[in-house]
């Protein structure tokens, strides 16, 4: 019997194997049975088949975009996660609630969703300008697929241009081998990626020291307590948790929080 994930990748490369060929057969069936038989030129020889392409057709099919959408979905959560604010987001996210010292609360299904539609709500000047500029005019037939992409790539790599910092590309383009490109138009994505991804690291982990601070310092005040008060039995944290919910509540933690990492993109 196989395991659930060789059945989810079976029927993942069934539904590939279908689309590639509705992609074949799909077409020329439906076009020979809604088009009338075509009357035999004198030049034609028996039993040959020829095929009439309209160069008018410049829209893609939907098969076609049925395809493009099925790689669009394996690969979104590669580029979710990579190449958008989700990675400084769930990042920080986390260290808070570690930093509160409730480590299953909020819920990681809570943090997760909370991180997406954080990530949304700052990619969307992008996401809008992606789809004005290369989705729409490909779905219309305006611009043919290696346009589309050049088109819908260009925002994305602005935003990340923006936000990566000069020392991790410099650490990327190192790394790579490459020549040191002259702006940063000209690197390529695959050193482009990492190098945004480590700066977003790098800016979570600030901001989550700065989260930590101040919970410390509760920390130490009620171990410095109980310790002065004989109470070595007693956790401290079981102590410290009421007073850092308080402060958290008190100062709007969240608010802060959710308000220091839009600002970090604005």
């Amino acid at each position: 019997m196989p395991s659930p994930a060789a059945l989810v990748r079976r029927l993942r490369h069934l539904a590939l194997l279908a689309a590639v060929l509705l992609l074949t057969v799909g077409p020329g069936a439906s076009l020979a049975s809604a088009a009338p038989s075509p009357t035999p030129s004198p030049s034609a020889t028996p039993g040959t088949v020829s095929v009439n392409i309209d160069p008018a057709a410049a829209a893609p099919s939907q098969t076609v975009t049925i395809i493009v959408l099925l790689t669009v979905l394996s690969l979104a959560p590669a580029l979710l996660i990579l190449t958008t604010a989700f990675t400084k987001v769930i990042v920080v996210l986390s260290l808070t609630r570690n930093a509160l010292g409730t480590t299953t609360i909020p819920p990681n299904q809570v943090l997760v969703g909370l991180a997406l539609f954080l990530s949304m709500f700052i990619m969307a000047p992008v996401l809008s300008q992606m789809n004005d500029q290369g989705v729409k005019p490909y779905l219309k037939g305006e611009i043919t697929q290696s346009q589309a992409i050049e088109r819908t790539v260009e925002p994305l790599r602005d935003f990340m241009g923006e936000q990566t910092r000069p020392s991790e590309l410099a650490t990327m383009v190192k790394l790579s081998g490459e020549e040191k490109p002259a702006s940063i138009d000209d690197v390529p994505l695959t050193t482009l990626v990492p190098a945004f991804v480590l700066s977003e690291l790098k800016s979570a982990f600030i901001i989550g020291f700065v989260v930590f601070v101040p919970f410390l310092v509760i920390d130490v005040v009620v171990s410095s307590v109980l310790m002065s008060m004989g109470m070595m039995m007693l956790p401290p944290a079981l102590i410290s948790l009421p007073f850092k919910l308080l402060l958290f509540v008190m100062v709007d933690g969240w608010g802060l929080i959710v308000t220091a990492l839009v600002q970090s993109y604005r």
